[in-house]
């Protein structure tokens, strides 16, 4: 079976505002006040919680390494106990994943959040039964862009991994295709999304509409695509 797995923060869901809360609540446990900037600072929010807390901190010149790891957890602690206040699937997302199922794909999600925030997010927003896996963070010993988390993800969705497309929003996604050794395709909708057509991926993808045909253009068709539509 071919697959297509999806990256979540940025691509299938904007959690940019949720995270940066989560963030500038340490950064009032440390006196600091609200560092972030929920629109200005989309971007950074999508690249983790310990690069939105380098980012804060370095802003002020108090970066410092310690102070990241020892405000992690805190981070990681207000995000879950707020996981989905402001956060929002992107326009089509659903209907471009279910249009996947229907034509035969297997889809799956590989992301650098900890499975069980992840697990929680997607449940809070009423899709975890949609897809057919779900690896995070430190669901295996390694994390993208390492390629085995694209790998099982594709496996657990009960495809052949080096039949399988990722669809990301960042580099750390365009090399972890890389490294396995399938094409990428990068949306273009997400905070970051002018930035993605320099990383040179397979595919860019402007709207969820056209995810199927870019798809099939780059891994093709399941033998039971024309039974699954009939």
């Amino acid at each position: 079976m071919r697959t297509v797995i999806f990256d979540l923060d940025g691509t299938l869901a904007d959690t940019s505002r949720d995270l940066i809360a989560s963030a500038n609540y340490c950064f009032r446990e440390m006196g600091l006040g609200d560092i972030l900037d929920p629109v200005k600072d989309a971007a950074i929010a999508l690249r983790g919680g310990r690069r939105m807390l380098s980012e804060g901190l370095d802003r002020l010149t108090l970066f410092d390494a310690a102070t990241v790891d020892q405000y992690y957890p805190i981070l990681l602690e207000a995000y879950d106990q707020d996981i989905a206040s402001h956060t929002t699937l992107y326009p089509g997302a659903m209907d471009a994943v279910e249009t996947l199922r229907r034509l035969g794909y297997g889809v799956g999600i590989c992301t650098n959040k900890p499975e069980a925030l992840a697990e929680k997010l997607l449940q809070s927003l009423g899709v975890r039964d949609v897809f057919a896996s779900m690896v995070g963070a430190d669901t295996l010993p390694v994390r993208k862009p390492d390629p085995e988390p694209l790998r099982e993800a594709a496996r657990r969705a009960g495809g052949d991994p080096a039949l399988c497309v990722l669809i990301g929003d960042s580099d750390t996604d365009r090399n972890t295709a890389r490294a396995a050794g399938v094409p990428s395709v990068l949306v273009t909708f997400g905070p970051a999304g002018d930035d993605m057509a320099a990383l040179e991926p397979e595919a860019l993808l402007h709207d969820f509409a056209d995810l199927a045909d870019v798809v099939g253009n780059l891994i093709g068709r399941n033998g039971n695509a024309d039974q699954a539509t009939a």
